[in-house]
């Protein structure tokens, strides 16, 4: 007789989720219900590869791969971004199970271990390394996977949907420098994520281009928190020679350089102009209000989803990459300098 996951379930008295994340080992169960859960496995003759199989047959799930905690906490990006694929996957009758991982080789063991055990039909990952060997040793398993990212290699089963960041950091130091800003900084994150190099490179591209200064000193990693932001904040402002702006790389960058201009008595933009990135409910409360590229996260997600159930469904992708257009809203975070030496 085969068993299913409903079998084991009802045997354990628990829900099939609950079967689902003890099978994926998620810390998000009680020890009582995982004894349950297993004590049915074994009365039922089998182990949990096998229940994998059995599992995958029973109902469809997707992965979602996120960052390690230490890089996504408090960032309003990811969860919103989750929220929207874990909506979409309810309208497909599709389950969604959420992996991090230490580093790169544990995501690739995880990934690896779902895929095998035929528990995933699709894999939505929302960050893109620079380092794409993790999408080199995915793609020979033939299984659809959507990267919330760029990706620079050419594979048979990945697939992209991407803003393009290093136009629009082009963009906004632009905006800058037409608004008479020669001195300008950029606040940004850790260079591993092609999101963090391409809005740093084009920054420094629109800075050559009109024969600015592109300065080491004020072009600053700030992390992946605010509290490393606010340290990269409080050494550029403090900094001998400070910049007349700065472009902060992503909404948490933004927070970070407010608060510490709040603290140090800076004033944006009469001390210091601000552009960003703007994706998150906070920003409508900054004061003053920022002048930032907006990221559609909502339409990102939908897309991304709506790409991956595509697949799923053997559906030919129309791209292999798909570019989702932003928008610049001038608002009051920069002030207009007339003379040279701004």
């Amino acid at each position: 007789m085969g068993y299913t996951i409903y079998d084991i379930a009802r045997a354990a008295n628990v829900s099939k989720s609950t079967v689902s994340r003890v099978l994926n080992n998620q810390n998000n169960i009680s020890e009582d219900a995982r004894n349950r859960v297993m004590k049915a496995i074994e009365e039922l003759n089998y182990q949990p590869s096998k229940l994998a199989r059995a599992l995958s047959s029973s109902f469809d799930a997707i992965m979602v791969v996120s960052r390690s905690a230490k890089t996504t906490s408090n960032n309003p990006f990811f969860s919103e971004i989750l929220q929207t694929v874990a909506e979409k996957a309810e309208e497909e009758n599709f389950d969604v199970i959420l992996q991090t991982a230490k580093n790169s080789r544990d995501e690739l063991e995880k990934c690896i271990t779902k895929i095998k055990e035929k528990m995933i039909k699709g894999i939505i990952m929302l960050s893109s390394p620079t380092n794409e060997e993790l999408f080199k040793q995915l793609d020979v398993f033939s299984i659809p996977i959507v990267v919330i990212g760029k990706v620079e290699g050419n594979y048979k089963n990945i697939f992209s949907v991407d803003t393009d960041n290093y136009h629009d950091s082009y963009e906004l130091t632009k905006y800058l420098i037409e608004q008479g800003h020669k001195r300008i900084a950029c606040v940004h994150s850790p260079l591993e994520y092609h999101v963090s190099m391409d809005r740093l490179n084009g920054y420094k591209a629109c800075m050559e281009d009109h024969q600015m200064p592109v300065r080491e000193d004020w072009m600053i990693d700030g992390g992946y928190n605010v509290e490393a932001g606010s340290l990269a904040a409080r050494k550029l402002i403090l900094g001998g020679n400070r910049p007349s702006a700065v472009l902060a790389t992503d909404d948490l960058k933004v927070m970070s350089i407010y608060k510490t201009a709040t603290e140090l008595g800076v004033s944006i933009p009469q001390d210091l102009s601000v552009v960003g990135y703007s994706n998150s409910s906070f920003n409508p409360f900054l004061t003053p209000s920022l002048t930032s590229i907006e990221i559609p996260v909502r339409k990102i997600g939908e897309t991304g989803a709506n790409l991956l159930f595509s697949i799923i469904r053997k559906k030919k992708p129309e791209a292999v990459n798909t570019i989702i257009k932003t928008e610049k809203v001038i608002r009051d975070s920069v002030l207009k300098r007339y003379t040279y030496n701004s």
